[in-house]
C-alpha cells in the first residue's frame, strides 16, 4: 500500500482534526447526481473523481506560502443522487439552505451541471445581492431541453431567475439562446475574445456584485486540458487565465460558495481529475488567503 492509498477518502486525504467538521471553514460536498446529459456520460463519477485524486497532490502551494489545508477541509458524505430531476433539484434546494446556515464555505463536487442552480437559489435567501460568476463553454440559456426546464443546459437560465451573472469562456451556443442573450441580465465574455489579452479579468470581475456565487464548468477550460467532461469544447481557457480570473475574483469580492462541475470520472481520467482537484485547492487557497498559516522553517 502506497503513502497516498493509506489516507482516508476525503477531499485532501485529510486527517483529523483538519477534517472534522467543527475544526474546518470549508465543507467539500459530493453531489453525483447525472440524469439530463445528452452527450459523454461518467459525471456521477466526478466527484469520486476529484476526491481520489486530491489525496495525491501537495498540499503546500507555493503561491500562496502555505498549506491551505490548515484551514480545515471537511468533506461530507456524498448526496443520494437517485432521483428523478425535479425531486433531485428539491432535495438540493433544502440541503444546500441548511449548508449555508452552518458559516462554512460551501464547495459543491458535481455531477452535472443542473445542479447549481438549486444551490444558487439557496445562497440567494442569505445573500440578496449575490451575484453568480460562470466559467463555462456553453451558455446553458436554453429555457428547457429534451422537455425538462431542469436539464444541465438550462441550468444558468434557472439561476438568472433569481440573480444576475457574468459568463466567460463561452464559445457554444444554440441559436434560440442566440437571439434572447442580450436580453437576459447577464454579461458575457465570449472565449474568442479573450485570446492573447489580460483586461478582461478584471472587467469581468468589476460586472459582479460584491457578494458571488462561483459555478465552474470543468468544460470551460480547454478540451486539451480537460478532455474528460461530457461535451468538450475546443478553444477554452488556459490554466493560467483560469487562476488569473479566480485570483482577482478572490482580491475583488466576497466569494460565498462554488461548485465544480462536468468531470467524467472515467477509468484513465487522471490527468482531467487531478487538475479539476487543484483547480478546487487553488480557488480555496485564494479565497482564504490571509487565513492560511505560513510555513514553519
Amino acid at each position: 500500500m502506497t503513502e497516498s492509498e493509506a489516507l482516508p477518502f476525503v477531499f485532501g486525504g485529510l486527517e483529523p482534526p483538519l477534517s472534522d467538521f467543527g475544526n474546518s471553514h470549508v465543507l467539500i460536498w459530493p453531489v453525483p447526481f447525472e440524469r439530463t446529459v445528452t452527450y459523454g456520460h461518467g459525471t456521477r463519477e466526478g466527484p469520486a473523481a476529484i476526491i481520489e485524486a486530491s489525496r495525491n497532490m501537495e498540499l503546500y502551494d507555493e503561491e500562496i506560502g502555505g498549506e491551505t489545508a490548515k484551514i480545515g477541509i471537511h468533506t461530507l458524505p456524498a448526496m443520494n443522487a437517485d432521483r428523478e430531476p425535479e425531486e433531485m433539484l428539491r432535495a438540493l434546494h433544502r440541503e444546500a439552505q441548511k449548508l449555508v446556515m452552518t458559516g462554512k464555505f460551501v464547495c459543491m463536487l458535481g455531477g452535472e451541471h443542473s445542479i447549481s442552480a438549486p444551490v444558487v437559489r439557496a445562497f440567494r435567501e442569505e445573500f440578496p445581492h449575490l451575484s453568480v460568476l460562470q466559467i463555462d463553454a456553453h451558455a446553458d440559456l436554453r429555457d428547457s431541453y429534451d422537455g425538462t426546464p431542469y436539464s444541465h443546459a438550462s441550468t444558468m437560465r434557472r439561476i438568472l431567475e433569481v440573480c444576475p451573472a457574468v459568463q466567460v469562456g463561452i464559445r457554444s451556443l444554440s441559436a434560440e439562446e442566440a437571439r434572447v442573450i442580450s436580453r437576459l441580465p447577464t454579461r458575457v465574455f465570449y472565449a474568442k475574445d479573450l485570446t492573447g489579452r489580460l483586461d478582461w479579468m478584471d472587467k469581468a470581475v468589476d460586472s459582479l456584485r460584491q457578494d458571488v456565487y462561483l459555478t465552474i464548468d470543468i468544460d470551460g477550460l480547454d478540451s486539451s486540458l480537460v478532455p474528460s467532461t461530457g461535451t468538450p469544447e475546443p478553444g477554452g481557457l488556459t490554466w493560467n487565465e483560469v487562476l488569473g480570473l479566480i485570483r482577482i475574483l478572490a482580491l475583488k469580492r466576497n466569494v460565498v460558495g462554488m461548485d465544480l462541475v462536468e468531470l467524467c470520472g472515467s477509468p484513465g481520467s487522471n490527468a482531467s481529475s487531478f487538475l479539476a482537484a487543484k483547480l478546487v485547492y487553488k480557488t480555496l487557497g485564494y479565497i482564504f488567503r490571509k487565513l492560511v498559516p505560513p510555513l514553519d522553517c
